[in-house]
């Protein structure tokens, strides 16, 4: 990763391969011929000691994060490299980034026919994740890629293979573990005769993920090689399509359970209908010890081989999105959800003049049914499960939300939101309360015409637990395309001690043109949990100006 000479001097090798072409042609012949694509960003933040806000003092007073992404591709061929700088990264980003920059991210890939190989950094996945899933979140300061070789192949039409090996990201370096993966994908409708026609639709995958790590531990004699195994099918008929996938991994102690040698499993269900007007989605999941990693001694989000589903609304609005988002329990967690989406047409009672859309939802996450073992001197398997219990309560949330427009000017959104919170569980936090609290929201939009519009919105969360009741304004003005400027508070009136009812006034401006956006942020940061999809990091508390920068070409 480190060596860009060598990356531009091999890919520009493969290009010439690709497209025959003669030896002696220049450099600029060959990138004539394709095309380079790419985005960049920068994130930078001036942090300003605040005694009100706990905000501490920044030796550096400025940390940024940066990258740029550059892809050329020619045909069946591309290569890119994305550069990365963290100087020092942002306050809550994991240690791990901090006083580097380099070439994090390069591969070369090509398409053939049937076969796709792509050679060095690339992310993938099986099915829902169970198994295996790479990804990258900025956001969360998060990227496990793999750093390899992966090979794809087309046997036939509806089925498809695909092969890998390699190590995972963490940070600026790669972790010790060795990733080996297979997978295979069978579209029962186009491979086997007779069933072309059928209006049921089947789909079928399976997976096989191993690791590799030596054993080096005076304490455990510890399985150097960890595999797991999932099958998983798709059914869909009509308007009702069912989803559900299972996956098992042999025993794999690690810092996450304890070195304990219970195996592990994981069961995925989802089933949707939909028709025009409606829409109906019901999950369900159960996990038990499946935290898997290419590194046992690893924590936090370092180095996951696989990913658990999080099967609970992802919140956008600022007190339901960071007072108390909820983290997939890893090593064992029952979760429900149910999203159902109505719109009552124009012309009805409900629906009025323009119609209305309602959005219910509900989910809940437990705790596993456990009994504990003491066995500790002898099979350590830690505990035994019964399958169909439910232990106690991690989260629950009911919320709906109705999206009404009252006029060609003038449209509302309102939500409600009722929550259940175990920061024992959830935070880390022993002895802290389970929190319940209540939450309502009005978002209004009124355009004054094409170009100018103002937007309001005003929540409240109420709870007798944790730091009490809060509230938040916002207001945001929009000039269409290109400008905005908002103002957000976000009061913790409710806070037992009075010098913790702080208001977190935030001011931003915003520029937009084309692929290039450019915002600007002044004010304060409470500390809390910012999530994504079930992860989440932990994000303290800052007061500064914050500048971003983004753009595509």
């Amino acid at each position: 990763m480190k060596k860009f000479s060598r990356i531009i001097i091999l890919s520009l090798v493969f290009i010439a391969i690709n497209n025959n072409l003669n030896a002696q042609s220049s450099v600029d012949q060959i990138l004539n011929r394709g095309e380079i694509r790419g985005n960049f960003q920068i994130e930078a933040q001036y942090y300003v000691e605040d005694s009100i806000t706990g905000a501490e003092e920044v030796p550096e007073d400025i940390r940024s994060n940066a990258f740029l992404n550059l892809i050329y591709t020619n045909g069946g061929f591309s290569a890119g490299i994305r550069y990365e700088s963290y100087l020092n990264a942002l306050l809550g980003y994991p240690e791990g980034y901090n006083n580097n920059n380099g070439i994090t991210y390069r591969f070369a890939s090509f398409t053939q026919d049937r076969l796709a190989v792509t050679v060095g950094n690339f992310y993938e996945q099986f099915g829902s994740g169970l198994v295996l899933r790479t990804y990258e979140e900025r956001g969360l300061g998060y990227d496990n890629a793999i750093d390899g070789i992966r090979v794809k192949y087309k046997l036939k039409e509806g089925l498809s293979l695909t092969g890998l090996i390699g190590k995972q990201r963490i940070f600026f370096e790669l972790g010790d573990g060795i990733l080996r993966g297979f997978d295979a994908n069978l579209d029962v409708n186009t491979v086997f005769k007779g069933f072309e026609e059928s209006k049921t639709r089947v789909l079928i995958g399976a997976s096989a993920v191993s690791k590799f790590q030596a054993d080096q531990d005076s304490r455990f004699v510890l399985p150097e090689n960890v595999s797991t195994v999932g099958g998983r099918i798709n059914v869909s008929r009509g308007k009702v399509s069912v989803n559900a996938e299972y996956a098992y991994k042999i025993n794999d102690p690690s810092a996450d359970n304890g070195f304990i040698y219970k195996d592990g499993q994981a069961l995925f269900i989802q089933t949707t209908y939909s028709q025009k007007g409606f829409g109906l989605v019901l999950a369900a999941k159960r996990n038990d010890n499946m935290s898997f990693r290419s590194d046992r001694s690893e924590g936090l989000q370092n180095l996951l081989i696989n990913y658990i589903p999080s099967l609970t609304k992802q919140h956008t609005y600022n007190l339901l999105a960071t007072l108390y988002p909820y983290a997939v329990q890893l090593n064992g967690e029952v979760a429900f959800q149910a999203d159902l989406i109505y719109k009552f047409k124009k012309g009805t009672p409900l629906g009025g003049k323009y119609g209305m859309d309602i959005q219910m939802n509900y989910a809940t996450a437990n705790n596993i049914d456990t009994t504990i073992l003491n066995d500790e001197a002898g099979k350590r398997q830690g505990y035994k499960s019964d399958y169909f219990k439910i232990g106690e309560v991690y989260f629950k949330d009911f919320n709906t939300t109705l999206t009404k427009k009252f006029s060609k000017k003038t449209k509302g959104r309102f939500t409600y939101a009722n929550l259940v919170y175990n920061q024992d569980i959830i935070e880390g936090k022993p002895g802290k309360p389970v929190v319940y609290s209540n939450v309502g929201i009005v978002d209004v939009t009124y355009k004054f015409d094409r170009k100018n519009s103002i937007r309001t919105e005003g929540q409240v969360l109420i709870t007798e637990q944790d730091q009490g009741n809060w509230a938040t304004f916002l207001v945001e003005y929009s000039y269409a395309p290109h400008w905005f400027v908002a103002l957000i508070d976000q009061y913790n009136y409710g806070n037992k001690d009075s010098d913790l009812q702080i208001h977190y006034l935030n001011g931003s401006v915003g520029y937009n043109d084309k692929g290039t956006r450019v915002a600007l942020n002044v004010g304060r940061q409470r500390a809390g949990i910012f999530c994504v999809g079930g992860v989440c990091r932990v994000v303290p508390a800052s007061t500064g100006a914050y500048l971003s920068i983004t753009s595509s070409f």
